[in-house]
């Protein structure tokens, strides 16, 4: 009897693996995850199964989207806020800046102040006085939140605000936030805060989704000022570690109508994780003199298209004479690769800035099985030396920049929910440049001859590590 129920589940299994690999066949991300998966999936099916369960699921299933057609009720909503920046349109002229918008399918707009704040104090000094001046809502999400003494200001200035009269909705990743204890929850309820979890795998239906992440970073107040860019919460994020050391990162202020960019994205993910319509006395407020045009792109599994990785080679086909990268988790797919190549071989001044010291090692490791042929084409590599590099900046030629979630890799491109402010105007983009041309006189150039004098047993590592790239 137990070895006729052992040969049907061995069967069930290998059944189910034939089913799975056909699924993986019609719908994986990329050519590389497909055949990894097919393989696994007809060999050894009884690992392979429950793995592609709950990491190879290509779209983030059940997310309503007001950029789809899937909810009406929100998609109506967020119409009425629409119509009330029709005055602020900048109407994209050049054909790159019209790309854009049709990836974000979200208006480029004028009368936009942008502010950049570099690193953990002048972020969160920032951000806290943003907090502090609210007077109708604010709207908060992060990837992580620690419960350490950033967090607690964090909380303090959250309560403060409720106590106020202030409408507060704090949004976190379940698996991001998987240490922050209910305690601190609980206190944030206690003042009158609505709290929410983004479960990636809510309801029966949707239980297999576990390698998605909401990896946006967002804080909007009173629809005036909005806050974007790399930084979570915690001492890290400031270089208060014992580990990291400095922490070097970048974040976006914003003000002006592009905010209500940042409000969608957040009243998607609201929706998602509570099922309510966020509705909002919203008005977009002008207070720049120099005004700057931003377009802000979200970017999600549950979009009809790769739109991360989409956005990052169409800034890299666009550049003519500069393209500056700098990513924390730098393991683009082929496509990307490419584009690099080609822009260093037709000229474009290529540089690419990465960590020194790693925080995910396999990531770290996988670099070095194509930066060789990357390095040949005359793309230039530099390691950042001080501390750790976070940040996720884009500069294109004079005349455009990127701040914000995205990470070169494929979680990134294809796993995460993440958001960018793209920002079309040449006084920033020169800002931004010059903030990078610090960071690079303060890292070293990687050569050929360095990748090339790695033991075997390392490139064999390196080489295994990059397989992994479609689930990291």
């Amino acid at each position: 009897m137990a070895s006729w129920l052992f040969g049907l589940l061995l069967l069930m299994f290998h059944v189910l693996g034939m089913l799975s690999a056909v699924q993986a066949l019609m719908s994986a991300r990329t050519s590389q995850g497909a055949i990894a998966w097919i393989l696994s999936l007809v060999t050894v099916p009884y690992l392979a199964v429950p793995a592609y369960w709950v990491f190879g699921r290509p779209r983030f299933y059940g997310y309503v989207s007001a950029r789809g057609e899937r909810d009406t009720v929100l998609r109506r909503v967020l119409a009425g806020y629409r119509d009330r920046i029709a005055p602020y349109l900048a109407g994209a002229k050049e054909a790159d800046v019209r790309a854009v918008e049709q990836l974000a399918m979200m208006p480029l707009t004028s009368g936009n102040r942008a502010e950049l704040l570099v690193d953990g104090h002048a972020t969160f000094d920032s951000l806290f006085a943003g907090l502090d001046a609210a007077e109708d809502y604010i709207l908060i999400q992060f990837f992580i939140v620690r419960d350490d003494a950033l967090g607690a200001k964090l909380r303090e200035h959250l309560q403060a605000a409720a106590k106020r009269g202030v409408r507060v909705r704090f949004l976190y990743d379940e698996i991001g936030c998987h240490a922050l204890p209910e305690r601190y929850l609980r206190e944030l309820r206690e003042a009158d805060i609505e709290v929410s979890a983004f479960h990636s795998s809510r309801g029966l239906r949707h239980r297999f989704q576990l390698n998605f992440r909401n990896h946006r970073k967002i804080v909007v107040v009173d629809g005036r000022e909005g806050w974007v860019g790399g930084h979570n919460v915690g001492v890290e994020y400031l270089g208060d570690h014992p580990r990291h050391g400095h922490w070097r990162d970048t974040h976006l202020k914003l003000a002006g109508p592009s905010v209500l960019g940042l409000q969608e994205a957040f009243w998607e993910d609201w929706h998602w994780a509570t099922g309510e319509v966020i509705r909002l006395d919203w008005v977009p407020v002008v207070t720049c003199e120099e005004c700057q045009n931003v377009v802000i792109v979200p970017s999600g599994p549950a979009d009809p298209q790769e739109t991360a990785s989409l956005l990052v080679q169409h800034a890299i086909h666009s550049a003519r004479e500069r393209l500056w990268i700098t990513s924390p988790y730098f393991v683009p797919d082929h496509s990307v690769q490419d584009a690099l190549r080609l822009a260093a071989m037709r000229g474009v001044d290529v540089r690419i800035m990465m960590p020194e010291r790693p925080d995910h090692l396999l990531v770290f490791l996988s670099a070095f099985s194509f930066l060789p042929d990357m390095l040949r084409a005359g793309v230039q590599v530099y390691r950042y030396q001080p501390g750790f590099l976070h940040q996720k900046v884009i500069l294109i030629d004079e005349a455009a920049a990127c701040v914000g979630t995205v990470n070169l890799d494929n979680r990134s491109f294809r796993l995460n929910f993440e958001v960018t402010a793209f920002v079309a105007d040449r006084g920033f983009a020169a800002e931004v440049g010059e903030m990078l041309e610090r960071d690079f006189a303060v890292c070293r150039r990687v050569s050929l001859a360095e990748i090339r004098a790695r033991p075997l047993w390392r490139k064999l590592v390196s080489r295994a590590a990059y397989l992994f790239a479609p689930v990291q």
